[in-house]
């Protein structure tokens, strides 16, 4: 896997680059979509993935990043730019806030917990609270992005400042993944018990992937606002947690794996869409077969190297 990895990455980012400009105007609106949604599914991945914390709230700080920029820019006349910061830090501290009180709660309670925070939000965003979230139908006509004097009006300039967004978000990933606290996640993931036992303040890490991960979906909810130019509640409902959910379970919780899975839970239904409902047993048969015939995931994650004498059969890669 590692060795196609060093091929994949530069196929990859060589055909995202070129991308936009073989595309009409919907298939240009569905690949900045993907970018935005491999940005949130990467940040769902550092909590689920990472730390085995099962989040089912995800959608909450990525329409917390969203809303945050389109009232600062709609109700205060701030530039789309300058609200990018408290985009991310406003979901990051919330993220740490919400997890101060939970991160104690193990499986299916978690789970519980960061749906129903989740369906909260939206209830606030719907009633308006403080007459600032525009209701149920949202907040529109919000001002293009401009960066150095360039205002990113067409789908093309929004499309490259997604993939920079992206790029940001793989360089936070791989920093993370050699890092002391993303070793410290990863044994946090594979026995809890363990990793206390040597040292590990897993209440720490565990608030600690609730805020990167909050804060990272909260930059995507900015390019999310950028792209549309108008939020509203449906977009980040608690179908949109289970969209990320399962991006990173249907992925193997890898960097490849989970642009593969943005790939199949995303972008393959959009190929059927001229099918209507069909393209939802697509979409079903495609996520129950990848189950099936990768249980860990389409391109499962591996931390280290085991020596092959410990391996039956000689392989080696996390077990």
């Amino acid at each position: 896997m590692k060795e196609l990895q060093k091929f994949a990455y530069p196929i990859f980012f060589a055909v995202m680059a070129v991308l936009p400009h073989l595309l009409n105007d919907r298939w240009q609106a569905v690949a900045i979509t993907f970018l935005i949604f491999a940005v949130v599914a990467l940040s769902q991945d550092i909590i689920l993935g990472k730390a085995g914390m099962f989040n089912m709230g995800q959608a909450l700080f990525f329409g917390m990043g969203a809303y945050t920029t389109a009232i600062l820019n709609n109700q205060f006349g701030w530039p789309i730019a300058a609200t990018i910061p408290l985009a991310i830090l406003i979901p990051a501290m919330f993220g740490i806030l919400l997890a101060g009180p939970i991160v104690h709660l193990r499986g299916d309670y978690l789970l519980v917990v960061t749906i129903g925070f989740n369906i909260v939000f939206v209830q606030v965003l719907q009633n308006n609270l403080g007459g600032v979230t525009g209701g149920p139908n949202g907040i529109f006509g919000l001002d293009s992005l401009s960066l150095f004097g360039f205002d990113l009006m067409s789908q093309v300039a929004v499309y490259y400042f997604a993939f920079i967004v992206l790029l940001l978000t793989l360089w936070v990933m791989h920093n993370l993944a050699g890092s002391k606290p993303g070793r410290a996640l990863h044994y946090l993931r594979e026995d809890q018990l363990a990793a206390e036992s040597i040292g590990i303040n897993t209440r720490i890490y565990k608030i600690f992937a609730f805020g990167l991960g909050a804060g990272i979906a909260g930059l995507a909810g900015t390019v999310f606002a950028v792209q549309y130019s108008a939020v509203s509640p449906e977009a980040f409902e608690f179908i949109q947690s289970v969209l990320f959910f399962s991006i990173v379970l249907v992925g193997g919780s890898s960097v490849p794996g989970i642009l593969l899975g943005v790939f199949v839970m995303f972008v393959l239904p959009e190929i059927f869409r001229e099918f209507a409902t069909w393209r939802y047993f697509i979409f079903g048969f495609a996520m129950i077969a990848a189950m099936i015939l990768r249980p860990r995931g389409i391109w499962p994650a591996t931390f280290g190297k085991i020596p092959k004498f410990l391996i039956k059969g000689g392989s080696h890669g996390a077990q």
